[in-house]
């Protein structure tokens, strides 16, 4: 893949979140924005990613490997939840969106309905919430995306239920907590239970639109999964 030119000053300390949804992307987001960051919670344009420092959800779980390589000194961040609390989360959001992401009818955006298709085969099977299909979804995406970053140093992968998880993201993406080292920070609890739009409902003046515009309007980058 060539890199475009126009992205050449937009690649240093590029953090992408690419856990799946409901394992933590908004808590993460949330505080990358009180550290200083420019974050996008899903990122559908071009110039979303370009003005975002981090990018989160949608596409990044799913074209991980297609930005790792327009990204080159990018940083990776997979989240890690446990199953039997990941997989009736994920069910309830299926609930919620499937009529959405419908391929032909369904109101989101293209590039969600296909991050959603690429890892969960939501047009493929006959019911997408099963607890057996997401449980297959979601291993066979942490084998594909812990065999991808084998032995690389820009990769990690964390548990933000786990004390301490905030800080152990921070010294990897080289940013210092405000507070002394022996003091471990925990992950903001959002978007917990049957909540799902608590990024919507944030407010922050370093939040990136995931439709922002710029000079090629409303573009996305130029791959294929």
């Amino acid at each position: 893949m060539t890199i475009p030119s126009d992205l050449s000053a937009y690649h240093a300390n590029k953090i992408f979140i690419i856990g799946l949804p409901r394992t933590g992307t908004t808590s993460v987001s949330v505080a990358l924005l009180e550290h200083g960051l420019t974050v996008a919670h899903q990122a559908f344009t071009k110039q979303a990613f370009m003005l975002a420092d981090a990018v989160s959800d949608a596409p990044c779980f799913s074209d991980y490997q297609q930005l790792d390589k327009l990204f080159p000194t990018a940083r990776f961040v997979y989240l890690d939840r446990s199953l039997d609390k990941w997989i009736p989360s994920m069910q309830m959001l299926l609930g919620r969106m499937l009529v959405h992401l419908d391929k032909q009818t369904g109101r989101f955006h293209p590039i969600m309905k296909r991050s959603f298709e690429h890892c969960f085969k939501i047009w493929n099977v006959v019911e997408p919430a099963d607890a057996d299909h997401l449980r297959k979804c979601y291993l066979a995406h942490q084998q594909q995306v812990n065999e991808y970053f084998a032995g690389r140093d820009n990769f990690i992968s964390l548990d933000i239920s786990q004390t301490g998880a905030l800080t152990q993201l921070l010294a990897f993406i080289g940013l210092n907590s405000p507070l002394p080292s022996a003091k471990k920070l925990d992950f903001p609890r959002l978007n917990m239970g049957r909540n799902v739009a608590s990024w919507d409902e944030y407010k922050h003046p370093n939040k990136v639109s995931a439709n922002a515009s710029g000079p090629e309007r409303r573009q996305f980058f130029n791959y294929s999964l």
